[in-house]
């Protein structure tokens, strides 16, 4: 049984450190659960983290087993938005954060097999966030995004370049989401280390 790891099978899972791309994203789905405030400290994403993977390892678990159909679990992502958009790049007030965490599923998983598995964890488990869990398609298509080595807290002026030079010199305005993919685990890696690509939808003004 071949593991897919698409990671490495899609591009848009690809990107160089601060080398600044614009993409074509296809249309994925995602186990998806929103929230609000500081990551650092806020209990929603918290309990949506805790949400979100036993659901999403569960899933592998019978794609393997039943489908005999194997592939890695994928990195968290986000969808970051707040009412004043310089929240991110300039007073960076985490507090007006909007969010809505997400990971990555194949295209074989089913709507069906998203209830089951959710029913499944409830009689064990049951997290906070477990039925605000959704399995929903996001199709952002042409997008600007670079790889950010670093703090989070450092983010602050690549975006800046990306929102207010990179995208406006090209003809092009900011719609949707700000999408964050993580490929570190922020528990364990050091601030300077973590790996996070960061992307923005756009269209032709």
């Amino acid at each position: 049984m071949n593991k897919i790891d698409y990671k490495k099978a899609v591009d848009s899972y690809k990107a160089k450190n601060h080398k600044i791309e614009l993409i074509a994203v296809p249309k994925l789905q995602y186990l998806m659960v929103d929230g609000h405030g500081d990551p650092n400290t806020s209990k929603d994403f918290t309990d949506a983290v805790q949400a979100l993977y036993p659901t999403a390892y569960k899933l592998k678990f019978v794609s393997k087993k039943e489908l005999g159909k194997d592939y890695v679990v994928m990195p968290l992502e986000g969808l970051w938005w707040a009412d004043d958009m310089t929240t991110f790049t300039t007073a960076r007030d985490k507090s007006q954060w909007n969010f809505t965490l997400m990971i990555m599923q194949p295209n074989w998983i089913t709507q069906e097999m998203f209830e089951n598995i959710v029913t499944e964890i409830a009689k064990k488990e049951s997290p906070a966030k477990l039925y605000d869990v959704r399995l929903e398609t996001l199709d952002e298509g042409l997008s600007v995004q670079t790889l950010h080595v670093g703090s989070f807290d450092n983010e602050a002026d690549i975006l800046d370049q990306i929102h207010n030079r990179f995208i406006p010199e090209r003809g092009l305005k900011m719609v949707g989401k700000h999408h964050e993919i993580y490929f570190s685990d922020f528990r364990k890696v050091s601030p300077d280390k973590l790996r996070t690509i960061l992307r923005q939808p756009v269209v032709k003004c």
